[in-house]
């Protein structure tokens, strides 16, 4: 039992070393990164093409997609919405680590870039443990899951910094709490930022937007 605790410790203190030189590529290059997790369906890719849309002119983003599997689907909408994207297959495994995402970063014009946003693989466990060295965490929760998922996964919602919860123009049809999400929500990261959005509708992109930009306009300023 003590030598199983060591190994996986061990492979998360490497990875955290890969982590930390991840970020300081990205702050040499002035670029704000995001890692970017959810459950599958509850929106990444929408979300993230609804940013693209939004983004004011002359803020330039790049998109790194992990997929369990060699496909290519999202990655080519990111680059159908005119951004460059890198395709990451983690052959099976249910998450991005430093590691991959090393090599995602050489793949990316990264002199060409102020914002990056990491898509992670679908899963509400096995991303929260892995350090990638981006600035800030991002989940995406959706209203057709449920109310109760802060419940039934604490960690990646203790260890995320801002929350956006997606589908709310689904609100009228599905059974969901938002009082008793919420609450869940403070309990585990009482300083969490929360967006409540729709990226079918359009709804509440506009603030979080504007916070993105933000933080992408203060990297640039440091």
């Amino acid at each position: 039992m003590t030598k199983s605790v060591e190994i996986v410790q061990n492979i998360l203190d490497s990875n955290d070393r890969i982590a930390a030189g991840n970020k300081e590529i990205f702050n040499a290059h002035q670029i704000f990164a995001i890692n970017m997790m959810a459950s599958p369906g509850a929106g990444k890719t929408s979300f993230i093409l609804r940013t693209i849309e939004k983004l004011p002119k002359g803020i330039r983003l790049g998109v790194i997609e992990g997929d369990t599997a060699p496909v290519t689907i999202d990655s080519d909408k990111v680059v159908a919405a005119g951004m460059p994207a890198v395709q990451i297959n983690t052959g099976g495994n249910c998450h991005l680590d430093a590691v991959m995402l090393e090599q995602g970063i050489k793949a990316l014009p990264l002199e060409d870039l102020d914002l990056v946003i990491v898509e992670n693989v679908g899963n509400l466990i096995c991303p929260a443990a892995f350090k990638l060295g981006t600035h800030i965490n991002i989940l995406v929760a959706s209203i057709p899951e449920g109310d109760d998922k802060p419940y039934k996964y604490p960690a990646i919602y203790r260890g995320v910094d801002v929350l956006i919860i997606n589908k709310i123009d689904l609100l009228p049809y599905i059974d969901f709490r938002m009082d008793y999400f919420k609450a869940g929500v403070e309990m585990l990261n009482p300083d969490l930022r929360t967006f409540v959005v729709s990226c079918k509708t359009g709804e509440g992109m506009d603030a979080w937007v504007s916070w993105l930009a933000a933080q992408v306009n203060a990297v640039k300023n440091k």
